[in-house]
């Protein structure tokens, strides 16, 4: 799959990257820092990457302007995005060739070529095995801000090593990553700058769920609440394995108050509830995923289903 990509890369002067909305570092890390090595290689193509930039996200890259006429003729590539619903920015379909690079479960099967690792701890490690791809059949070269941004993307996946999915693999890539010359303790600085707050919000958080007899556990943080802790509802992502860490829970959810939609962040220690997530217009992992709800009622409907869920399993 990997040589294949690359030889779909080679054939295009214009290549545009998409991510998902309310990015976070491994959407930024495996979109920009694919965008880098691209660059790093084919100096001649122009390359971009599309989307809405997130000042939180500022210490990691920026984004380009992208306007419609550059989608002509144009592969597009969509990195670390489960469904179409999700994907940030516009004229994606306009392109030539449509490429999805993703770790999720591909529930939503568009593009003209998917190429999905489910093993994978973060896109942003899918985008280095591309990259010894083309060292070995290209003799490609990495720059050391494309190892800062994918090393970024798999610290901000892997919740800094320590969730379930960071594999012998993982640590193998990171330290390749970290060969390269950028500054690591700046960049775990940076990420802690964006954190702080979120630690403060943990806290409230442990202080005020809800557990059920059929060990399911659940939080509403309305937007008041955000305001109070100076957090962005796409800061809260961070958050979504807390509950996780509260002994006996099988299954949990975080309810996240946005403008104009109830964010449900899902996690489960066994029942699968992507299928769940799907009935709520969201999609993801197996054991990992996210839903919208439009009021707190139907947030106590998608509570309801867990619990049935969490019955049965």
């Amino acid at each position: 799959m990997e040589s294949q990509i690359i030889d779909i890369i080679e054939s295009y002067e214009t290549i545009i990257i998409h991510r998902h909305v309310r990015p976070d570092p491994d959407a930024y890390g495996s979109q920009v820092g694919l965008k880098t090595l691209i660059q790093t290689n084919y100096p001649e193509k122009k390359v971009y990457a599309a989307g809405t930039h997130d000042e939180l996200l500022s210490y990691l890259a920026t984004q380009d302007e992208v306007t419609q006429t550059t989608y002509q003729n144009a592969l597009v590539i969509i990195t670390d995005t489960g469904n179409t619903e999700r994907i940030d920015g516009e004229f994606y379909q306009e392109g030539a060739y449509l490429l999805k690079i993703d770790h999720h479960p591909d529930v939503d099967q568009y593009g003209d070529l998917r190429w999905v690792n489910t093993v994978a701890s973060s896109t942003s490690e899918m985008i280095f095995a591309l990259f010894e791809e083309g060292v070995a059949s290209r003799g490609w070269k990495m720059s050391d801000e494309t190892a800062r941004l994918l090393f970024a993307g798999i610290v901000g996946d892997t919740g800094r090593f320590l969730f379930p999915r960071t594999t012998m693999k993982t640590f193998e890539v990171a330290s390749e990553l970290i060969r390269h010359a950028f500054d690591r303790p700046q960049l775990f600085a940076d990420m802690y700058e964006v954190d702080r707050n979120i630690l403060h919000l943990q806290g409230y958080i442990y202080q005020n769920f809800v557990i059920d007899g059929n060990r399911v556990a659940s939080i509403k943080i309305d937007k008041k609440t955000m305001e109070r802790f100076q957090v962005t509802a796409s800061e809260t992502s961070q958050l979504v394995g807390s509950l996780g860490e509260v002994k006996g829970v099988k299954a949990w959810v975080i309810f996240i108050e946005e403008e104009d939609q109830i964010r449900a962040r899902l996690r489960s220690k066994g029942p699968v509830i992507n299928g769940l997530a799907a009935q709520f217009g969201g999609g993801g992992h197996p054991l990992a995923s996210g839903a919208s709800v439009y009021s707190w009622e139907e947030a106590d409907a998608l509570i309801g289903e867990i619990q049935k869920l969490c019955k049965t399993n």
